[in-house]
């Protein structure tokens, strides 16, 4: 279950780093919209298998409330999986 979650993080990730950094000002700058509608729908979908690994991840890895606080909003910051990842996740 741990690499599944280290996979679907590290893909949810990178997809909102391609959406936020590349198809956003592309659609705001250049006012077409093919790449948000190309990337949204496969990080929306990453996006809630994260939450619900990691709700399935609580329970098995034991973490404490703050913890899984921390999963859940590193999942909305830039960057915030990768940090996980490496903190919470690496053996």
């Amino acid at each position: 279950m741990k690499k599944i979650f280290r996979i679907v993080s590290i893909l949810e990730g990178v997809s909102y780093l391609l959406l936020l950094f590349i198809a956003t000002p592309i659609k705001y700058i250049l006012e077409n919209e093919t790449f948000v509608k190309m990337l949204g729908m496969p990080h929306g979908l990453l996006f809630i298998a994260y939450v619900v690994l990691a709700i399935m991840m609580k329970y098995e890895l034991n973490w404490k409330s703050k913890a899984f606080i921390i999963v859940l909003v590193a999942s909305i910051i830039p960057f915030g999986t990768f940090y996980i990842d490496k903190k919470y996740l690496r053996d």
